[in-house]
């Protein structure tokens, strides 16, 4: 292996520097497998990865990058041949482990899925970790008996990754997706993307300050948390469900227990870092072939950078200004 560039995140006397960097191959981490990173993409994680305040980042220097897909360029597990096309999503990608913002990376074969047919790397990671939490947050949704027919099925932070992902999907599984954004020219592009309704903010919380409000949603995906969240549950549907992600919203729930106890609405945790192994690969079979939306991936991307542009999308991440999937293109 020849030096690659990465990007790296520092402390050094107290503030957060980072940028891109050339790296040594023995700077790579222990693992059985060495990849040749094709695309990452750029998630909520990451943006607080090169904050001071983040509370994401374990040790320093790091290398952040919650996922990444490439091909397989050394291996010492038998389940994976050079060449191969793998990706990797959570464990400790990007937090405690170097991730994907970099040519090459060296992980656990543990952590590794390989990709399956009906997906290209480059599509996996316009999926990328915020589409794999999508999917999980469905499947439960499914599995707790909400499906297409029985009502709208709200989706909150329509335009972020999460969000996005799961309207493109829902709709695609015939689900009626009320979309929430608090974007107001986002509404052409949640419309391309399969919503059949779009709400403001406001329009999603309804009556936000009501313990129950009219029952509206069949169930609900929320990558938001917060008032958001307890909003959601206050209007669901009896003994639907919401599936929570995320806490771009906040972390504190102001909710009660009546949709719990009245209704019988269940709130069902989505994590997708230590998600098993069986259920990984199931989620991205899925993801390859019958859940893939009639159009393909590609309507969900809203940019695709090369490393040195990461600046200023965790930036605009932040601010709230991303609109779709952010795509890293680690071969510009």
């Amino acid at each position: 292996m020849t030096p690659f560039r990465a990007f790296v995140v520092c402390k050094e006397e107290g503030r957060i520097v980072s940028g891109v960097r050339r790296m040594e191959p023995d700077a790579l981490p222990a693992g059985e497998l060495t990849v040749r990173v094709m695309y990452s993409s750029v998630n909520y994680k990451d943006a607080l990865a090169v904050q001071p305040n983040g509370k994401i980042v374990k040790t320093y220097p790091i290398v952040p990058g919650i996922d990444l897909a490439g091909t397989v360029e050394a291996s010492s597990d038998a389940r994976f041949r050079e060449g191969t096309a793998v990706l990797a999503t959570g464990y400790g990608l990007g937090v405690s482990h170097p991730g994907g913002f970099s040519e090459y990376a060296r992980i656990p074969a543990d952590w590794a899925v390989p990709i399956p047919q009906g997906l290209t790397p480059r599509e996996a990671m316009i999926i990328g970790t915020a589409g794999f939490t999508a999917a999980l947050s469905i499947e439960r949704l499914r599995a707790h008996g909400v499906m297409p027919g029985q009502g709208p099925v709200a989706v909150s932070g329509a335009t972020g990754g999460v969000g996005s992902m799961a309207v493109a999907l829902l709709a695609a599984l015939g689900y009626e997706v009320a979309a929430g954004t608090g974007k107001r020219d986002a509404e052409p592009f949640l419309r391309r993307i399969g919503a059949a309704h779009v709400l403001s903010r406001e329009e999603m919380a309804g009556d936000a300050g009501k313990p129950l409000q009219r029952e509206r949603w069949a169930g609900a995906v929320d990558p938001v948390g917060g008032e958001t969240l307890a909003a959601l549950l206050s209007a669901v549907r009896y003994g639907g469900a919401v599936a929570a992600s995320g806490l771009t919203g906040g972390a504190q729930v102001p909710a009660t227990v009546y949709p719990f106890i009245l209704r019988g609405v269940s709130l069902l945790g989505i994590d997708s870092v230590q998600c098993p192994h069986d259920v990984r690969m199931r989620i991205w079979s899925l993801l390859a072939s019958e859940w893939k939306p009639p159009g393909g991936y590609e309507p969900l991307l809203g940019d695709e950078i090369p490393l040195d542009r990461l600046p200023d999308a965790l930036g605009q991440l932040l601010r709230g200004e991303a609109k779709g999937r952010v795509l890293v293109n680690l071969n510009a």
